[in-house]
């Protein structure tokens, strides 16, 4: 199947101002499943862009923008083949069969900042019980609970601008955006022992089935499971991650995947707005 994304965002300012670089993270990454075919990417005013890849493998382009101005605009637009994907479609080695387990210790260090928890209390989940050495319970089974659960639980909220909430203040709401649930779900899961990492990116209609979040950009969470590897866990919708999740960067912290990072040079706050649009087309 053939995709079309199509992406623009536009900040402006009174009066004319002078930007700080600012960092795109919205290319998808390259797996089996995705190509990008074409990709345009400008920006108003025009900007010096730098492509490189970070610590994590995204794909980043660093915009530097030489004159002030009181409008600044990016427009993104791609074609990508896309193939089908089955997202329980992995054998599990067999000492991951069960939860909790032990990672090899050859991969551990790498696995360890994925591990390493935000927070140092235990979450209370009502209606959640983690898995425990003295109650083992199969792998796919507990994240699939899991992931149905917080989706239950938490109400869906669009917010397009402001900080991440932390896991706590996500469950005291009883809601968040998709970007606080994918925080969530990867704390819940660094608990029970596992590598977890956030992703942003792209969720593509689906099945004639309305999602949260649908057509828009979105986060979710993966959790690092031995003979499967990353696997996608979409905690806003209650699901696992086939190929209508596009991914555009992962990473330990929601700064390390946001899709638009940047500032202006200014002492005092200025009068400013924001106006995004996004547009995900069947070829």
């Amino acid at each position: 199947m053939k995709l079309g994304i199509r992406y623009q965002t536009t900040y402006s300012y009174e009066p004319a101002i002078s930007f700080s670089p600012h960092d795109v993270r919205l290319f998808p990454r390259h797996d089996r499943f995705s190509r990008v075919r074409t990709l345009e990417f400008k920006t108003t005013p025009s900007a010096n862009v730098r492509f490189a890849r970070d610590v994590f493998d995204n794909t980043v382009a660093s915009c530097f923008f030489p004159d002030p101005s009181a409008e600044l605009n990016l427009q993104l637009a791609l074609d990508l083949e896309i193939d089908e994907k089955d997202p329980f479609h992995f054998i599990l080695e067999n000492s991951a069969v069960d939860l909790p387990f032990d990672y090899d210790p050859a991969i551990l260090a790498v696995l360890a900042p994925y591990r390493e928890r935000k927070i140092t209390h235990e979450l209370a989940i009502p209606g959640w019980t983690p898995p425990s050495a003295s109650n083992k319970r199969n792998t796919v089974s507990v994240l699939a609970d899991l992931n149905r659960l917080l989706h239950e639980a938490i109400g869906y909220e669009r917010r397009e601008g402001g900080a991440t909430r932390s896991p706590v203040e996500t469950l005291r709401n009883g809601s968040g955006a998709c970007r606080d649930i994918a925080v969530l779900l990867a704390e819940l899961l660094r608990e029970m022992g596992l590598a977890a990492r956030l992703v942003s990116g792209y969720l593509r209609e689906s099945d004639g089935q309305t999602r949260r979040a649908e057509g828009s950009l979105h986060a979710w969470t993966e959790a690092f499971l031995p003979g499967a590897g990353w696997v996608g866990l979409d905690a806003t919708n209650g699901i696992f991650c086939n190929h209508n999740f596009i991914s555009a960067a992962v990473g330990l912290t929601p700064s390390d995947v946001t899709p638009i990072s940047g500032s202006y040079f200014r002492k005092d706050e200025i009068p400013n707005r924001m106006n995004s649009c996004l547009e995900l087309v069947n070829l």
